[in-house]
């Protein structure tokens, strides 16, 4: 009996663990002292499932408080360039931002026609005086299964 509730446990964790996962995040420029410091991204569902919601959640901190700005995503399928947007700061977390620990998340619903694969995001963070304040790259997939039949 124990041992049909570990088998259990251990399926039930494999089936969650998918839903949201952390990724590495890289400074664009590595020699910047940047004044927002990210400490993750956090991507759910990972993979990325074509035809659903997928939200990008990213940890930061900052060490003054920001009144308002924008974020300026880019999007490589590849390494090559595929999509950008803007997006307004406060349209995605809590203005003013204060000073210490915040969360920057979007969510968005991918066509189920994207292509699976791998992915590179670039994101850059300016205050309301356009002064960028962070600039991170992380990679995220989106998988083969989509819940939109494709025509």
């Amino acid at each position: 009996m124990e041992m049909m509730q570990l088998k259990l446990a251990v399926l039930a964790l494999c089936l969650l663990l998918p839903f949201g996962r952390a990724t590495d995040v890289n400074y664009c420029d590595k020699k910047t002292e940047y004044a927002v410091k990210v400490s993750g991204v956090e991507i759910s569902p990972s993979p990325v499932a074509r035809g659903q919601p997928a939200t990008f959640s990213i940890a930061a901190s900052t060490g003054e408080a920001i009144s308002g700005g924008k974020l300026e995503i880019d999007v490589a399928y590849f390494g090559w360039h595929i999509h950008s947007e803007t997006h307004d700061l406060c349209a995605e977390t809590s203005c003013p931002v204060t000073e210490g620990d915040f969360v920057v998340a979007h969510s968005q619903v991918l066509p189920g026609f994207t292509p699976p694969g791998s992915y590179s995001l670039t994101m850059k963070m300016y205050d309301e005086n356009k002064q960028q304040l962070t600039c991170i790259a992380f990679d995220f997939s989106i998988g083969f299964v989509s819940s939109v039949a494709d025509s």
